[in-house]
């Protein structure tokens, strides 16, 4: 594709020179930069990949297996790199899980593309070429799936397991999985089962003790002791629970001054009156049978002060005070009650009930927990535990896949082999369809079939066996009708992978697909990078 002089046949006319070469040039960078992108994920990809760590600029350290988490946290400065960032993180959005996948597919549908371009084919054409094969391989993945219901408890827990299994704490994929499918189940709503909102599930993570301890709360656990000035009660039961986002504490002026007080008579007159300000309020509270007060941050300032702690211990209202602002629409939620902005609207239908308040001693801190709410909301909560915060976080992010993947259950009730199954039976149908195309699209259908090889490749490599050995025999495997036929990874041979378990979301492979064909088709239509200083 060298930079040719066009000769126009000399009759007058000025000869034209067409240069592409600096067009072919930007369009094989992008290619390349995001191909080495693609590269630094590949082998986190599988149960048997490796994970990665990455150490920030202010010396936090992060041990991850979670492509987007990866790709969010490199610092990638070449902008068509930037677009497999974007593209692993619109996968987490819509699938939550198969980060890696997609970014892997489309650094392989990449490395085709590159070898089209290099026969002369056109990028439009390559384009609109790929797009086709990708609505026809959502086609062929949806005649592939097995329908599932939400109330075939084992599918939905053995396509959690499944998620789980490629990660750090893939050895407790037996408690996080059944835990993960409980707790969607208990947020979806029956009038809207297709919304499911993964914000109504709370993650707490306390350090001490191992991932083993990791349990569902039916309630609320709040991650801060019991305020225990004055010696107030740290167990309530039968609780009627407030939650306030005014201060008990004396007023303060709106603008900047001192008060100068020459006399001690004066001095205690204001003693007196802040002592009557705060008597005055807790009555109020009291007056409504309150006796757990869940009080918000506030910044202006102190919420609470020792002498109101003093005077709330001494009434028997127990209190949690620092509650964080972003906390408190869960709290209400999960309370069902209503948060109480100033005193005067201090009523008893404002309160959330339950049956238990109590400090828990856990590892080397203290915990909250209240249970037993009566008319809970549709929200429930998870204690993580880890012996380390690496290992904590590492918990966090699997699970919040693993939840991902039972959410796309419940949106698109299909399931499909996992495995690299359904990427060699793509590959197979989209080859033999390649044949029955015209021209050049022929060609790019058989590539884009091609590219799609590169996942049982990778899970293959990434297993430690002999990859072009495994996908041959795949392909046979496949070509005898065994639809189901994938790489089992801890036997190292290939099975029928849904009699071993391994199943994914539909949602999951469709997605990926979809995304990673759209992501490469922008970057092939991109001929030239203009700066502007």
């Amino acid at each position: 594709m060298a930079a040719t002089a066009v000769q126009a046949p000399r009759s007058g006319k000025t000869e034209s020179y067409v240069d592409n070469k600096r067009k072919d040039d930007i369009r094989m960078a992008n290619i390349k930069a995001a191909r080495s992108v693609a590269d630094a994920v590949r082998t986190s990809l599988g149960p048997k990949g490796m994970d990665k760590m990455i150490s920030t600029a202010s010396g936090e350290v992060i041990i991850t297996n979670d492509g987007a988490t990866i790709l969010n946290k490199m610092e990638v400065l070449q902008p068509a790199a930037k677009m497999l960032v974007e593209l692993s993180k619109s996968q987490d959005v819509v699938a939550g899980d198969g980060t890696t996948t997609v970014v892997v597919i489309a650094g392989a549908l990449l490395k085709q593309c590159q070898t089209l371009l290099h026969s002369g084919i056109h990028p439009t054409v390559v384009s609109d070429s790929i797009y086709k094969a990708s609505l026809k391989a959502v086609e062929v993945l949806t005649a592939m799936a097995v329908p599932v219901e939400l109330s075939d408890r084992d599918s939905l827990v053995k396509s959690a397991s499944t998620s789980l299994n490629s990660k750090v704490v893939s050895q407790y994929s037996s408690l996080l999985a059944p835990l993960a499918v409980d707790s969607v189940l208990s947020i979806v709503d029956p009038a809207k089962p297709d919304l499911v909102d993964l914000r109504d599930v709370k993650i707490v993570k306390k350090l001490g003790g191992t991932v083993d301890d990791t349990e569902l709360v039916k309630g609320l656990v709040f991650d801060k002791k019991v305020s225990h000035a004055a010696g107030g009660p740290t167990r309530v039961e039968n609780a009627k629970i407030a939650v306030i986002q005014f201060q008990i504490s004396p007023p303060k002026t709106d603008i900047e001054q001192s008060i100068v007080v020459s006399d001690y008579t004066q001095m205690d007159r204001i003693l007196k009156e802040e002592r009557n300000y705060i008597l005055s309020m807790i009555k109020k509270i009291k007056s409504t049978g309150c006796n757990v007060l869940l009080i918000q941050k506030s910044i202006l300032r102190d919420a609470v002060t020792d002498l109101s702690l003093h005077y709330l211990a001494k009434a028997k209202i127990l209190v949690i005070k620092d509650v964080e602002r972003d906390d408190i629409e869960f709290i209400t939620k999960t309370l069902n009650c209503l948060p109480i902005a100033n005193i005067e609207h201090f009523r008893a239908e404002k309160l959330g009930y339950a049956d238990m308040v109590e400090e828990v001693s856990l590892g080397d801190g203290k915990i909250v927990k209240i249970t037993g709410i009566k008319d809970m909301g549709r929200t429930t909560t998870v204690l993580v535990r880890g012996s380390n915060q690496l290992v904590l976080d590492e918990a966090e992010r699997s699970l919040h896949d693993a939840l991902c993947v039972v959410r796309c259950l419940v949106n698109k009730k299909f399931l499909i082999a996992g495995g690299g199954a359904p990427e060699i039976e793509l590959s197979r149908q989209l080859g033999a369809w390649s044949k029955v195309l015209q021209g050049m699209e022929g060609f790019c259908v058989k590539s884009f079939a091609e590219a799609l090889e590169v996942v049982p490749y990778t899970l293959a490599e990434n297993a430690g066996l002999n990859p072009i050995t495994i996908v041959t025999e795949l392909r046979n495997r496949h070509a005898q009708g065994e639809i189901n036929a994938g790489i089992n990874v801890r036997k190292g041979q290939i099975t029928n992978i849904l009699e071993e378990n391994v199943v994914q979301p539909l949602l999951v492979s469709t997605s990926a697909i979809t995304l990673a064909t759209e992501c490469v088709r922008m970057i092939l239509k991109i001929d030239d990078i203009v700066t502007v200083r």
